[in-house]
C-alpha cells in the first residue's frame, strides 16, 4: 500500500510501518488518464465546481456490501440478522379460529426483533438488538493542527414511517406497511367475534381495531424491553420500527460477552410472558364471554404465542441468540456460535413451512380440522410461507454478518492509505502531477504557505482534464475543501473506520497522524474494494 510520511513527505517505497511494508508505488496519480472522455476545447471541471455526487451508503439495517463510497457493515438486532445490532422483527400470524370459552388469538409474533450491525462479532453496521442497541460516544476524529479531537458529526437520524415517540431518546417509527397487517387482523379477529359475540354487529370491527392497536403496543413492550437492556449495556439503539410482521431493535452493535448476548436476547420474550400474565390476573376479574374478557384472552394468548415463538432456538429469533450465547461461551468462538444458531435457524425455516399448515390442520391450533380447504388452507400456506422465508433469510444474514465481523478488523486505515505530496493553491496541474509521479504518489494535498491542508484534489476531476490543459488549469480548481469529518486519523480500523466515513460521505479523506502531520489520502473506492475482497475471503 502506499504510505506517505509526516508533515505530507512520501514515505520511502521500502519503509516499513508497524509491521505493514508499503507497497510498491503505482507508476503515476491518474491511472488510464486517456480512458477517460475527453471534453472538447473551453471544456473541462471549473474552478469552484462541486465534487460529483456519492453514490447511496450502505448503512441501513440488512445492507450487504457498500455501494457508496464508504461500505457499511450489515444491521445486530434490527435487520435480522446474527451478530448485528437488531432484533428480529416479532411476528404476528393469523389468530386461530376460538374455541369455546371463546378467546380468539392474536397473530403471531416473530423474533423478538433483532438485525446487525457491526461490532463485536461483526458489523453491524445498526443490529438486532439491526438487535442490525443505546446512547454511545461517536468514534472520536482524528487529530489535527487546527482542531485535534474533534469528532465528525454522525450522519443524520434516518426515518422509518410515522415517528410516534422517542422513549428513552430512542425514535419509535410505525411502518406503512403497519396498517396493511392492522387491517388483516381487524378483519380476521373481527370474523371471530361475530361467532363468540354476534349481538355486537358491525361494532365487532371497531373493537378488533382495538385488539390491533393493543397487540401491538405488546410488541413495542417487547421490543422496548430489547432497548433499555442495550442502553444498560452501552450499545447504541438506532431506532424501534413497527412493521407488518412485528417489531425490529435496530442495535448498532454486537454485545461484548456471550452473557450480555444472553440477557439481551432473553429480556424480549420474559415480557411478552410477564404481560401475558398480566392479562391472565386481569382476566380473572371480568365476566367470560363479554368485550373485555374476550380482549384479554385473546391479548393473554397473543402474548404467550408471541414469547413461545421467539424463545426458537435459531437465528434470526431470540432463542436463536440464546443458543448462539451459550455455545460462545462453551467453544469461546463466537463465530461458532454463530453458525450453529443458523443453521438450527434454517431447520426451523423448514419446519414451519411444512409443520405450521399441518398443525392447522389437525386442529392442534384450535382449527376445525373440517375447515381445512379453501381459502383457509391457501392463508396458512401463505402464512407458513411468509414466516419460514424471513426465518431463512435472517440465519443467512446472520452468517454473513458474522463472517463480516470476523474480518473487520483487517480495514485498516494506515495500510489502505495513498501516498500525497502537497502542493500549494496556484500549482498548475500539470506541475503537481509531475511531481508526485517522481514522488511515487497517488495523491495531491492542496496546503496554504505554512503547509497546512486546505484541500484535496479529487482523483475523478483530474481525468476530466485533458493533457494538453493541464498546465493552465491551477489544483485549486479541483479540489474539495476539507471539513473536520474529511480528516481521519491513521490509526483507525475495522468499524471504527467504518462508522467515520459513513458520518461523512466523501470521495476522498485526508489521513494524518496523532500529531496532526499528513499521512496520505484515503479513497473511498479503495476501502470499498478491501471490504468487497474481505466479505470474499472464507470464513
Amino acid at each position: 500500500m502506499d504510505e506517505s510520511g509526516g508533515s505530507g513527505q512520501p514515505r520511502s517505497g521500502t519503509e516499513e510501518t508497524d509491521g505493514h511494508r508499503a507497497a510498491p508505488p503505482r507508476p503515476g496519480l491518474v491511472e488510464n488518464p486517456d480512458a477517460a472522455a475527453r471534453p472538447r476545447p473551453g471544456e473541462g471541471p471549473q474552478p469552484g465546481e462541486g465534487p460529483p455526487a456519492d453514490p447511496d451508503r450502505p448503512d441501513r439495517p440488512g445492507a450487504t456490501a457498500p455501494g457508496g463510497p464508504a461500505p457499511s457493515a450489515p444491521p445486530a438486532h434490527g435487520t435480522p440478522e446474527a451478530g448485528s445490532g437488531t432484533h428480529p422483527p416479532s411476528v404476528p400470524t393469523t389468530p386461530p379460529a376460538p374455541t369455546a370459552p371463546p378467546a380468539p388469538t392474536a397473530p403471531d409474533i416473530d423474533p423478538g426483533g433483532n438485525p446487525p450491525a457491526p461490532g463485536h462479532d461483526p458489523a453491524a453496521p445498526p443490529q438486532h438488538h439491526a438487535h442490525r442497541s443505546e446512547a454511545h460516544t461517536p468514534p472520536t476524529g482524528p487529530g489535527n493542527r487546527r482542531g485535534k479531537g474533534r469528532s465528525p458529526k454522525r450522519a443524520k437520524e434516518p426515518g422509518g414511517g410515522l415517528l410516534m415517540g422517542r422513549p428513552f431518546g430512542v425514535p419509535v417509527y410505525v411502518a406503512p406497511s403497519w396498517f396493511l397487517v392492522a387491517a388483516l387482523i381487524t378483519w380476521v379477529f373481527g370474523g371471530q367475534l361475530d361467532r363468540v359475540l354476534p349481538e355486537l354487529g358491525m361494532a365487532r370491527y371497531l373493537v378488533s381495531l382495538f385488539f390491533a392497536v393493543a397487540f401491538y403496543a405488546s410488541v413495542l413492550v417487547h421490543e422496548l424491553a430489547h432497548t433499555v437492556a442495550a442502553l444498560r449495556f452501552k450499545l447504541p439503539v438506532r431506532r424501534i420500527q413497527l412493521q407488518f410482521f412485528g417489531g425490529v431493535s435496530e442495535i448498532e452493535k454486537e454485545s461484548e460477552t456471550p452473557g450480555r448476548e444472553f440477557v439481551l436476547a432473553f429480556v424480549g420474550p420474559l415480557l411478552s410472558l410477564i404481560l401475558a400474565g398480566l392479562f391472565y390476573l386481569a382476566l380473572l376479574a371480568v365476566e367470560p364471554g363479554t368485550v373485555p374478557g374476550v380482549l384479554l384472552a385473546g391479548l393473554m394468548i397473543s402474548n404467550l404465542i408471541v414469547a413461545a415463538f421467539n424463545l426458537l432456538p435459531g437465528l434470526p429469533l431470540d432463542g436463536g441468540r440464546m443458543l448462539r450465547a451459550v455455545v460462545w461461551k462453551i467453544t469461546g468462538k463466537p463465530m461458532s456460535g454463530t453458525i450453529a444458531a443458523a443453521w438450527v435457524g434454517r431447520a426451523l425455516a423448514i419446519s414451519v413451512l411444512v409443520g405450521l399448515p399441518l398443525l392447522t390442520h389437525s386442529g392442534a391450533l384450535g382449527a376445525d380440522a373440517d375447515d381445512f380447504g379453501g381459502m383457509d388452507t391457501v392463508l396458512d400456506a401463505l402464512l407458513a410461507a411468509i414466516l419460514a422465508a424471513i426465518i431463512w433469510t435472517g440465519a443467512g444474514n446472520s452468517l454473513r454478518m458474522a463472517r463480516l465481523r470476523e474480518h473487520l478488523p483487517e480495514l485498516q486505515a494506515r495500510a489502505l492509505t495513498r501516498r500525497a505530496v502537497p502542493v500549494e493553491t496556484h500549482t498548475p496541474l500539470s506541475e503537481a502531477l509531475r511531481r508526485a509521479n517522481d514522488a511515487g504518489a497517488r495523491a495531491l494535498v492542496v496546503v496554504d504557505g505554512e503547509g497546512e491542508p486546505l484541500s484535496l484534489v479529487r482523483e475523478a476531476a483530474i481525468v476530466g482534464v485533458p493533457e494538453h490543459r493541464r498546465p493552465w488549469v491551477a489544483v485549486s480548481g479541483l479540489a474539495q475543501d476539507l471539513t473536520d469529518g474529511m480528516r481521519v486519523s491513521a490509526d483507525l480500523a475495522g468499524e471504527d473506520l467504518l462508522d467515520t466515513l459513513r458520518a461523512t460521505p466523501a470521495t476522498e479523506y485526508l489521513v494524518v497522524e496523532d500529531s496532526g502531520e499528513i499521512y496520505g489520502v484515503l479513497s473511498a473506492a479503495d476501502v470499498e474494494r478491501a471490504f468487497v475482497k474481505a466479505m470474499a475471503r472464507p470464513s
